[in-house]
């Protein structure tokens, strides 16, 4: 019986994503090293040109989707996504689930090591977890974590308080030597592909292949650097150089200036991308107001502009990598109708329009291009929008974490859980940026999680996404193109549906 509901909840679970990929100053000191600088550079390395700083060396710590992506070459958890969206074992070797869906066993991979040669055990294991649902608080899915329980040497369970068949995407979660607990954040050391060489905060980190790797004949690399270059122009000025190999999140006119030694490959992002905005503030916690907004923007002219209409336009918070759980009825819920937008205003007392600042993080140049083309769109009905530029980390505290602003144009991911792209909207959520505030929306959000039934939560889930898109919850615009320039040398380079780039899997073309 265990076995069966196994399979069902991996049906669950594995969401036929569509081949796409996710994507976001770091550490504690300015530069830590594990002591050999020189290892992660040989010939058969590659430079991966990242679009933003390191927020934390520590998984279970680490906030930015950027620097999640850069981390899933260095850690692994019991089960990790692989390009398919699928949940494969990882430190553990198997696993079974109980028809509740309340315990969770999992089976010690048998011989796996940390980078420093120590086995991994079972304590690791609980540590891990434990430490984890510290770190993350009562506010996340780790709440309903009742106890994790050492069953012998290789076999451990994970107790809920209540049945959650999404919960095997939570344990993803890295793990990590309890050995190692005061160094996490400087000296990190996981089980992944890669291990540790060097991070130096706004330059690079260096990562070397783990010759000790529990899945033979990867990596493929020697190592890898991942070199933080913030500025497009420089990003393809260094591109076009040969000191960088890769560089992700290209627009279709960048694309086209590449010199003839890079293939772009196409992918998603699978973030949700759009003008998020603050419910708790005038004019926009009238939903007349946002609604009018809806309706002035082009977001097919957003597509077509930035990337040739190789995005996908959206109308919700939900990305269409999920298939069954995504509700693409929501896409069409606005289209550009500017008398209904004027009708709107005015209705909501506002029938000359207001000026109200979009605040735009400046390291994703994509988002200033849909921030300038709203910007054009909201001009026809009279309402002024300035645009401000800023730093990630001015964004990221002042935006997302104060929640001190009015307009955002930022793009926005979630994990495996279907659930974990709605729970920004709950209205007691502590990331809950955009101050959404739906009795209904919440009772519709709590009825999904708690239920084990797939088709219920296929139900519930469209539910919700009506329910933002009729009360405009903010302006979803699409999951953007992603375009990435990859060095004609090498292949091997993949999508993935959560953030991660796995650089095990690229290798130099013989």
């Amino acid at each position: 019986m265990k076995k069966r509901m196994k399979q069902i909840l991996l049906g669950i679970m594995t969401l036929t994503l569509m081949t796409a990929l996710s994507a976001c100053q770091g550490g504690t000191s300015d530069e830590t090293s594990s002591g050999d600088e020189t290892s992660g550079t040989s010939g058969n390395s590659v430079v991966v040109g990242i679009t933003q700083d390191l927020d934390s060396l520590d998984p279970h710590k680490a906030a930015y989707a950027g620097t999640r992506e850069v981390l899933f070459n260095l850690f692994e958890g019991l089960v990790k996504a692989n390009s398919n969206g699928d949940l494969v074992p990882a430190v553990a070797s198997d696993y079974t689930i109980s028809e509740d869906a309340k315990t969770y066993t999992f089976t010690l991979r048998d011989g796996i090591t940390f980078h420093d040669g120590s086995p991994v055990t079972v304590g690791d294991i609980k540590y891990s977890i434990e430490r984890y649902a510290g770190i993350q608080g009562e506010e996340s899915a780790f709440s309903n974590l009742e106890e994790v329980v050492v069953i012998d040497d290789s076999t451990v369970e994970v107790h809920l308080k209540e049945g959650n068949s999404e919960f095997l995407s939570e344990l993803t979660c890295a793990i990590l030597p309890e050995a190692n607990d005061a160094q996490a954040a400087t000296n990190p050391i996981g089980t992944g592909p890669f291990k540790f060489v060097s991070f130096t905060a706004g330059q690079n980190l260096i990562v070397e292949k783990y010759d000790g790797y529990w899945n033979a004949g990867y990596p493929k690399l020697d190592g890898v650097e991942f070199k933080i270059v913030t500025d497009t122009d420089t990003a393809l000025m260094e591109l076009n150089a040969g000191t960088i190999d890769i560089y992700q999140y290209l627009t279709a006119d960048q694309a086209k200036s590449l010199s003839s030694d890079f293939n772009v490959l196409e992918g998603s992002v699978n973030y949700v991308q759009g003008m998020f905005l603050n419910n708790a503030v005038k004019p926009f916690d009238d939903v007349r107001v946002r609604q009018a907004l809806y309706y002035a923007i082009d977001r097919d002219l957003i597509n077509q502009f930035l990337f040739d209409g190789k995005s996908h336009i959206i109308g919700t918070n939900m990305i269409p990598a999920f298939k069954k759980y995504y509700n693409a009825s929501t896409e069409t819920t606005y289209s550009k109708n500017i008398e209904k937008a004027k009708a709107l205003l005015a209705e909501a007392g506002y029938p000359d329009g207001f000026t109200f600042t979009i605040t735009v993080p400046n390291n994703y140049a994509p988002h200033e291009g849909t921030a300038q083309i709203i910007q054009q769109s909201l001009a026809e009905i009279g309402v002024t929008a300035k645009i401000e530029l800023v730093e990630f980390t001015t964004w990221y505290s002042e935006v997302y974490t104060n929640r001190n602003y009015e307009a955002t144009v930022v793009a926005v991911d979630g994990t495996l859980s279907p659930s974990s792209w709605f729970s920004k909207n709950l209205s007691t959520s502590s990331v809950n940026f955009t101050n959404y505030n739906n009795p209904e929306f919440d009772e519709i959000y709590l009825q999904a999680l708690a239920t084990t039934d797939d088709a219920t939560k296929v139900e519930l889930y469209g539910k919700l996404q009506t329910i933002l898109a009729e009360d405009a919850a903010s302006i979803y615009v699409q999951d953007p193109a992603n375009l990435v320039a990859i060095n004609k040398k090498l292949s091997g380079y993949e999508f993935y549906p959560i953030a991660a780039q796995d650089m095990s899997i690229v290798y130099y073309n013989d």
